[in-house]
């Protein structure tokens, strides 16, 4: 096989250095260090630890300020209030830059960092119609060969407390969104059963997979949980919804997080969480040894929300050890996993790591091993889509507008 493009001197966790050998942007074959390479391009890596391009599975490209003026954080009147923090968002909105410069903002900042995947989450609701998802649908065509980008439909002020809502939700799916996403049903909308009827009615109608916010805490959260999982089952969507924050796992008790940690499992519910500070979050060991996908994303990104925020998954890695504890190399490779290949999964990616046949999406990191890069989170990294340098030490190389 002719091979366009050979990568030389890739070294990969397990220690093992490889050449990368790739074809109409898949890794094509591996071959050992000291095959003779001839016959395509090469591009020597100089023994850098490669990794797979990292899953950013949960951000919102609309609602940024990043590249914006910066924007003082207005704390709720009362602790942490959805209802508050949207009025917020609504009047920071109206000052920002143009969405679609933001937009475009956030994700070089991201692609930049490693990321090679993204799902983002749109606001779809009466207050901006369709609007939003409209701006974000160009720029994800701008991006098409630099970042595969998962666009969810997201009832950022709720559906029932929204008027034309679900009908929206509907459109939007229409439009080119590729899920459907729900916030709250409980403390947002006060009603589990309608809302969810609303959110899993468009995604029965069309096909779609479903990604749920959920700040509810303790066992009202819990119970929000059994009620999306038990409609999973009921549709025979196991493996096609993620619960995105879902604070209240990390605020029950043990026995009853190891209950519902088997309802997860069953079925197929992932969960998302980034370890907000200050914040419980999903114990990610308890959930995972019951079998629960645990993925993770970035979220918001200087906005109304926060004021923090780099795009970077891999010291997003570092933050979910740091929060859990993790210490050893096992558990360090477990932080990893949950930006890379469980972020995979719950995406449900094709062609997705360092393996023939899969997209050649990379990234080189300066550290000896994962478990360095997680605590390090060095820079001076190179990102590959497709096997084409798209990023180079934070800034985006080849840019196409």
């Amino acid at each position: 096989m002719a091979f366009d493009t050979i990568f030389l001197n890739a070294r990969f966790d397990s220690g093992a250095c490889h050449h990368i050998a790739v074809k109409d942007g898949r890794i094509a074959a591996l071959m050992p260090a000291d095959a003779a390479a001839t016959g395509a391009k090469t591009i020597d890596l100089d023994n850098a630890l490669v990794v797979p391009g990292f899953v950013e599975g949960h951000i919102h490209l609309d609602t940024s300020f990043y590249g914006d003026a910066w924007r003082p954080h207005k704390p709720c009147t009362d602790g942490f209030n959805v209802h508050e923090r949207v009025a917020f968002q609504a009047q920071n909105m109206a000052e920002a830059a143009p969405m679609e410069v933001r937009a475009r903002n956030q994700l070089d900042l991201c692609i930049g960092h490693g990321a090679t995947q993204m799902r983002s989450h749109v606001m779809v609701d009466g207050s901006v119609g369709l609007k939003s998802l409209e701006t974000i649908l160009r720029v994800r065509e701008e991006y098409r060969d630099l970042i595969d980008i998962q666009l969810v439909a997201f009832p950022q002020s709720g559906i029932l407390a929204s008027p034309g809502t679900p009908q929206l939700l509907d459109q939007a799916i229409s439009l080119g969104a590729n899920l459907v996403g729900g916030l709250d049903p409980a403390s947002f909308d006060r009603d589990v059963e309608k809302h969810l009827d609303a959110v899993f009615g468009v995604a029965s109608k069309h096909g779609v997979d479903v990604d749920i916010h959920l700040h509810d805490m303790g066992t009202l959260g819990a119970f929000e949980i059994e009620q999306i999982a038990a409609r999973t089952r009921a549709l025979g969507m196991e493996g096609h919804v993620a619960i995105s924050h879902a604070y209240g796992l990390g605020d029950i008790s043990i026995d009853h997080l190891k209950t519902i940690a088997d309802i997860l499992a069953r079925s197929g519910v992932a969960i998302m969480t980034n370890a907000p500070g200050a914040r419980p979050f999903p114990p990610i060991l308890v959930l995972r040894n019951a079998g629960v996908t645990v993925f993770s994303g970035n979220d918001n990104i200087r906005d109304s929300w926060w004021p923090y925020g780099d795009g970077d998954m891999l010291r997003r890695a570092t933050t979910l050890g740091y929060r859990s504890g993790f210490n050893t190399d096992e558990e360090l490779r477990v932080a990893f996993d949950v930006i890379t290949v469980s972020g995979a999964k719950a995406l449900r990616l094709e062609g997705y790591g360092l393996r023939v046949g899969a997209k050649a999406d990379f990234v080189t990191l300066r550290a000896e091993h994962v478990p360095e890069a997680v605590v390090a989170a060095p820079q001076g990294r190179a990102v590959y889509k497709a096997g084409m340098l798209v990023a180079l030490n934070g800034m985006m190389v080849g840019k196409k507008r």
